[in-house]
């Protein structure tokens, strides 16, 4: 892969995207309702698995060994959710409803015991913490931090899979198995009026099929370049068209292609992530910030006003997450420290 890319500003502007929308869902103020009318936060989580079967594919066959692989991304994704995790816990002394000696409880320790190790579905809320808000959850944002971490560790499977049979037909065959997936349990959801269904069907397997579409550009980036651009034409015609009952099966190709062409092959639109990669801090720290302005009643004052407080505070915060944390556990190769230290190119 050429280092001229635009990963780094996709990146970042997916991660804002998922921000924005969360402004006006966690508000609730129509002001900011627009940004869910013309923005999804559920096409731009999507987007981001696409981007990691890209990346981490690429990191891994970059790797020495297995065990180098899981210490880069070790290194990349958990101190700074280490930080934010253990950041939060304290943070809701201040915040919390609850006298210190009932906040300090056993749900604390559920709290934090079940986040620090991916299972935030377990313990969402902290005690007495926003709890008048419409949603209580303290990062509503990190469930999908679990489906990366198991992304990750499939990566080794697959390769090693791939590298014994044809590996076009282990990714089809890997993603016919996560379409078969999605369908039947979105099937029970409808049948059986059981939400619980759909939400089975947003976690693994039901993802695979983005991040294996990013794996699939990755490998075969060359072959398929000469195609880009009758690739980006049927991908955009599919989201024109409408995707309806067939959207489990084209989406992740329609979207892959639009990312990865925007990525890829659009033009360089410049080294983004010498200031430093701030994608990773604003998705993980924007929910609590936004929470917090919320049961601060400054969203209620005014939506505007909110919107520029946290938009601050979360660049602010992902500012200090990449100085701070991030950066100082990379290895000085990692393409982010590199990135964010050589000099823009004009």
């Amino acid at each position: 892969m050429r280092h001229e890319n635009n990963f780094d500003l996709v990146r970042f502007g997916l991660a804002f995207t998922v921000f924005l929308v969360h402004t006006h869902v966690l508000s609730e103020q129509v002001e900011l309702s627009w940004f869910s009318m013309w923005l999804s936060s559920d096409i731009a989580v999507k987007g981001f698995f696409v981007v990691s079967g890209y990346l981490v594919f690429m990191s891994y066959e970059n790797a020495r060994s297995v065990r180098d692989y899981l210490e880069k991304r070790a290194r990349r994704i958990y101190p700074a959710y280490f930080t934010v995790i253990l950041a939060c816990a304290v943070a809701g002394t201040l915040f919390t409803r609850q006298a210190l000696s009932e906040y300090f409880s056993a749900d604390f320790v559920r709290y934090v015991a079940a986040n620090l190790v991916f299972l935030n579905f377990l313990a969402p809320s902290l005690p007495g913490l926003f709890e008048s808000n419409s949603w209580q959850a303290v990062n509503g944002a990190l469930w999908t931090l679990k489906i990366e971490v198991m992304f990750y560790l499939c990566v080794p499977l697959i390769a090693w899979i791939a590298s014994r049979w044809h590996r076009p037909l282990v990714m089809v065959l890997i993603y016919l198995l996560s379409v078969a997936y999605s369908v039947t349990l979105l099937t029970l959801a409808k049948s059986a009026s059981q939400p619980i269904y759909e939400l089975f069907a947003r976690q693994l397997p039901g993802q695979m099929t983005y991040f294996v579409v990013g794996a699939a550009y990755y490998y075969y980036r060359d072959i398929l370049a000469p195609y880009r651009n009758w690739l980006l034409l049927a991908a955009a015609a599919a989201y024109l068209i409408g995707l309806g009952d067939a959207a489990v099966a084209v989406e992740p190709l329609a979207l892959g292609t639009i990312i990865v062409y925007f990525a890829t092959h659009l033009r360089y639109l410049g080294n983004f992530g010498r200031f430093g990669d701030f994608s990773y801090g604003v998705y993980i720290v924007h929910f609590p910030i936004v929470q917090t302005l919320v049961a601060l009643g400054l969203f209620r004052q005014s939506a505007a006003l909110g919107l520029l407080v946290s938009t601050v505070l979360v660049l602010v915060a992902a500012y200090l997450s990449w100085h701070l944390v991030e950066k100082p556990w990379l290895r000085k190769s990692s393409h982010y420290v590199i990135a964010s230290s050589a000099p823009e190119q004009r």
